[in-house]
């Protein structure tokens, strides 16, 4: 375990540096900027201010992808920090329109659940030395349809609530079948676990 802290710490030394990362790293900087804006907002146009400012994190998550994969930018830790930037801008979202709308609450404690589960896995593994090599594609469609099902309410704050009702039915399968999709990938038939690059 101690060396493959080593390794990972080295790693960031460098890694940080690279344009994926530090667009992982300003989509963390929006969270709280748009936790704010959308805590606060009473007009149409401050909900729609929040809604752009997640629309921009979703965009950058596409970008730095795309760079990393394009430019030989892939690195370990963007490979954590990517997921993380994805997962705590859900878990804020939801969070903040679980206050408006309790019917997501149930969508909050299965994001809560499924995500402690897959890091309870990913430090399992990490402490063997191994790790997914990246995003499976189910928790990318997963990612995508929260992200585009979740700002629709942002920026439709008045939104009938059985569209709401059905927005979070949709969500939580997404969130089953991706659940289902990792555990799959550390153990089942063909296990997509890899060994940390040195």
């Amino acid at each position: 375990m101690r060396e493959v802290c080593c390794v990972l710490y080295n790693n960031w030394k460098k890694d940080i540096w690279t344009i994926p990362n530090l667009l992982s790293l300003f989509r963390l900087v929006l969270i709280p900027v748009y936790v704010s804006i959308y805590l606060h907002a009473e007009t149409r146009g401050q909900y729609i201010l929040a809604g752009c400012i997640l629309a921009v994190s979703c965009l950058t998550d596409m970008i730095d992808g795309k760079i990393a994969r394009k430019y030989n930018m892939i690195t370990t830790l963007g490979k954590m920090l990517d997921p993380l930037a994805d997962k705590l801008t859900q878990l804020a979202l939801i969070l903040c329109l679980s206050m408006k709308y309790p019917v997501l609450y149930p969508v909050l404690a299965l994001l809560v659940v499924k995500e402690l589960i897959q890091l309870g896995l990913g430090v399992r593994f990490l402490r063997r030395g191994k790790m997914l090599p990246g995003a499976l594609m189910a928790g990318k469609v997963c990612t995508t349809v929260l992200f585009v099902s979740l700002i629709t309410l942002v920026l439709f704050p008045g939104i009938h609530l059985a569209a709401v009702n059905g927005i979070a039915v949709i969500d939580g399968v997404f969130l089953v079948i991706s659940l289902v999709s990792y555990l799959h990938a550390y153990f089942g038939k063909e296990v997509k676990v890899r060994d940390i690059e040195s």
